[in-house]
């Protein structure tokens, strides 16, 4: 997915995924997933995908900054016993 921001491109087939995070279980309405990307350039953002009640009943993109990110990162990290947030490939 692209998007252009504020004249930034954010595109998930050409940037790397730092992480992801499911909330909720796989097909209920509000349960969505995020990912964490950075560009090239350094610029990071979310990619949202999600059930018709979920933050993200459209696919969206929304810019972060890196403080933003460290902060996601920080907050959404899977526990170590189930397995840290990995370098996720774009789909």
């Amino acid at each position: 997915m692209e998007a252009i921001i504020k004249g930034k491109t954010y595109d998930t087939d050409t940037a790397t995924c730092l992480g992801h995070k499911y909330f909720g279980e796989f097909g209920q309405p509000d349960g969505y997933e995020e990912r964490l990307f950075v560009t090239e350039a350094g610029q990071h953002f979310i990619y949202g995908i999600g059930g018709a009640e979920s933050p993200y009943a459209e696919p969206g993109i929304k810019a972060f900054t890196e403080k933003q990110a460290q902060e996601w990162l920080k907050t959404n990290e899977t526990p170590a016993e189930e397995g840290s947030i990995e370098e996720v490939p774009a789909e």
